[in-house]
C-alpha cells in the first residue's frame, strides 16, 4: 500500500504544476461506483484524460482529438463497464463511472489532465464493500456467519451492523473482529443486515438479505398462546413455506423441563389442525376444549434435511373463580402464569331482545364485587392486557338471583304470610269446588236409572218386613 502511494506520489512531483489530492469512496459490490476527478485546465480546447489503475494498466482513455480508448479488462459480454460522462467535460468534471463493481476493481486510482504541458492529477482510493451471508440459505439452529469484507481493507477503520434498520449489538464479546457476526440461526436474525463502514469521514454501506428456514410461527421459543377454561385454542407451529419436515410430532413436557417430554399427557381433544393435510409446513394442532389441568409447556418438532428443528411454547388457561355472600357475588380473573399480564379489565356485556350485544362501563382490576343490591346480574368478561395489548378474555355468567336488590327481598319478607294465608284458601275452596262437582257427577249418574233406583228401594222394604216378622215369632 505504501509503494502505491510513493509511485503516485513520485510521478505528480516530477510533472511541472501538478497538483494532487486523494479521495476515499466506498462502494458496494454490484453498485455503481463514481471517481471524482475535478479540476481546471485554464484553457478552452479540449484536455487529455487518462485514468489507470495501479498494477493494472489503462482503465479508459481520450485524446485532445476526442478519440476514446478502453482498457481490455473492462468489457463484460461486448459492454464496457466504464465511462466518463461528455456532458460534465464542461464543469470541468471528468469522473470515472464504474458499472457492476466487483470486488477486483478495488485499489488505487490515478485522473491525470494534461493540456498544454501542465498537468492536473487526482488519486482515488476505490473500496469495495461485500457482505455475505454463510450458509446462504440457514436453517434454524445451523452456526451461522455474517461477513463485511471490505477490498482493500482500511487500517483502523470503523465497523458497525444494523438488522433492520435497528443497531445490532455483539452478544458473544469474546468476537473482536466485528465484521464478522457469528450466532445460531434463528427466526429473530431474518431481515436486511447493512454494514457500516466509516473512516477518515467518509462512509460506505452495503446490504445483504437472511431468511433462516425452520419454524416460523412462533417466532421463539416459550412463546405463550392464552386460553380460555372450555374454548378451543390452536398452538401454532408453521415452517417456512415450501418445506416438507418429516418426523414431525407433539410433546407436551414435564414442569420445569425442556429436554424430556411427559409423553401420554396431551389433552384428550388434541389433534393436529386440518391444515397440516393441505399445507404440509403447517403443523400446528388444536385443542378443541380446554382443560384448567391443559396448562404447561409444548414441543412441536420435525427434521428437515438431516436436522431436526424444535419449538417450544406455553399455554397459559384462563378461568374465573367466584365466591358469594349475603351481600355480593366475587369474580376473580385466575390465569395459570400471570408473569407478563398487566392490566385486568372487567366488562359488562348485555343483549337485547334482537340479540344486538353492548358493553357496559368497564372495572379496573383482578377481582370484582357485585353487590346484590344491584342489578349487573348477566355476563361479564375478563380482559387481561400485556405490554403490547390484549393477550386473551374470560367470560362469566353471573346468575339471576344473585342480582336481586335488598328492597325485593324485604318486600317478600313482609308479604309472606298474607301471601301464604291466600294460597291455602284458594286450595281450600277449590278442593269443595271439585267434591261438590263429583257428588253432582255421581247424582246425575244415577238418575239416568230410575228404574234401578225403585228396584233397590222394594228391596230394602221387605228385608225390613221379614225381620219385623221374626221378631214376633
Amino acid at each position: 500500500m505504501l509503494l502505491e502511494y510513493f509511485i503516485f506520489g513520485l510521478i505528480t512531483f516530477l510533472m511541472t504544476g501538478a497538483q494532487c489530492e486523494i479521495t476515499e469512496v466506498f462502494a458496494e459490490a454490484g453498485s455503481q461506483a463514481v471517481l471524482p476527478c475535478k479540476c481546471n485546465p485554464s484553457a478552452s480546447s479540449p484536455p487529455a484524460i487518462l485514468w489507470t489503475q495501479a498494477n493494472k494498466g489503462t482503465v479508459w482513455r481520450k485524446l485532445k482529438s476526442g478519440l476514446q480508448y478502453w482498457g481490455s479488462s473492462w468489457a463484460q459480454n461486448g459492454v464496457q463497464r466504464v465511462q466518463c460522462p461528455h456532458s460534465q467535460f464542461e464543469r470541468d468534471d471528468f469522473s470515472l463511472q464504474i458499472n457492476r463493481v466487483t470486488e477486483e476493481d478495488g485499489g488505487l486510482y490515478s485522473c491525470l489532465v494534461q493540456h498544454k504541458g501542465n498537468s492536473v492529477e487526482n488519486v482515488v482510493i476505490l473500496r469495495v464493500i461485500r457482505v455475505s451471508v454463510s450458509p446462504a440459505v440457514p436453517i434454524s439452529g445451523d452456526a451461522l456467519s455474517i461477513t463485511c469484507k471490505v477490498t482493500p481493507l482500511p487500517s483502523g477503520a470503523k465497523v458497525q451492523w444494523k438488522l433492520n434498520n435497528s443497531p445490532f449489538y455483539f452478544t458473544n464479546y469474546r468476537n473482536t473482529d466485528k465484521s464478522v457476526v457469528m450466532q445460531k440461526a434463528t427466526r429473530r436474525l431474518s431481515g436486511n443486515w447493512t454494514c457500516i463502514v466509516s473512516y477518515k469521514g467518509k462512509e460506505g454501506r452495503a446490504s445483504a438479505s437472511l431468511s433462516v428456514k425452520g419454524i416460523m410461527q412462533p417466532p421463539k421459543d416459550n412463546t405463550k398462546v392464552y386460553a380460555a377454561v372450555g374454548s378451543a385454542v390452536t398452538l401454532p407451529c408453521v415452517f417456512a413455506s415450501g418445506l416438507k419436515p418429516f418426523g414431525s410430532e407433539w410433546e407436551k413436557l414435564k414442569t420445569g423441563s425442556t429436554s424430556k417430554p411427559a409423553l401420554g399427557h396431551l389433552p384428550p381433544s388434541f389433534s393436529l389442525s386440518s391444515q397440516s393435510y393441505e399445507m404440509p409446513w403447517d403443523k400446528s394442532a388444536r385443542v378443541e376444549e380446554v382443560g384448567y389441568m391443559d396448562e404447561g409447556s409444548y414441543r412441536c418438532s420435525g427434521i428437515i434435511g438431516r436436522q431436526q428443528v424444535t419449538r417450544t411454547m406455553q399455554l397459559v388457561v384462563a378461568k374465573i373463580d367466584s365466591s358469594k355472600t349475603k351481600a355480593a357475588v366475587t369474580l376473580t380473573c385466575q390465569l395459570t402464569d400471570a408473569s407478563d399480564v398487566t392490566d385486568y379489565e372487567w366488562v359488562r356485556v348485555t343483549y337485547d331482545i334482537n340479540g344486538t350485544q353492548s358493553v357496559g362501563p368497564t372495572q379496573k382490576g383482578k377481582t370484582i364485587s357485585i353487590s346484590r343490591e344491584s342489578d349487573e346480574w348477566g355476563e361479564w368478561a375478563c380482559l387481561f392486557y400485556g405490554k403490547e395489548g390484549i393477550l386473551g378474555n374470560i367470560t362469566y355468567h353471573v346468575p339471576l338471583m344473585a342480582g336481586l336488590t335488598g328492597q325485593k327481598l324485604k318486600g317478600l319478607s313482609h308479604n309472606t304470610t298474607a301471601v301464604v294465608g291466600l294460597s291455602i284458601l284458594l286450595v281450600v275452596l277449590l278442593l269443595i269446588l271439585v267434591q261438590m262437582f263429583k257428588n253432582h257427577q255421581r247424582r246425575k249418574r244415577i238418575f239416568q236409572y230410575p228404574a234401578l233406583e225403585t228396584i233397590v228401594h222394594t228391596i230394602s222394604n221387605e228385608r225390613e218386613e221379614r225381620e219385623r216378622n221374626q221378631t214376633k215369632e
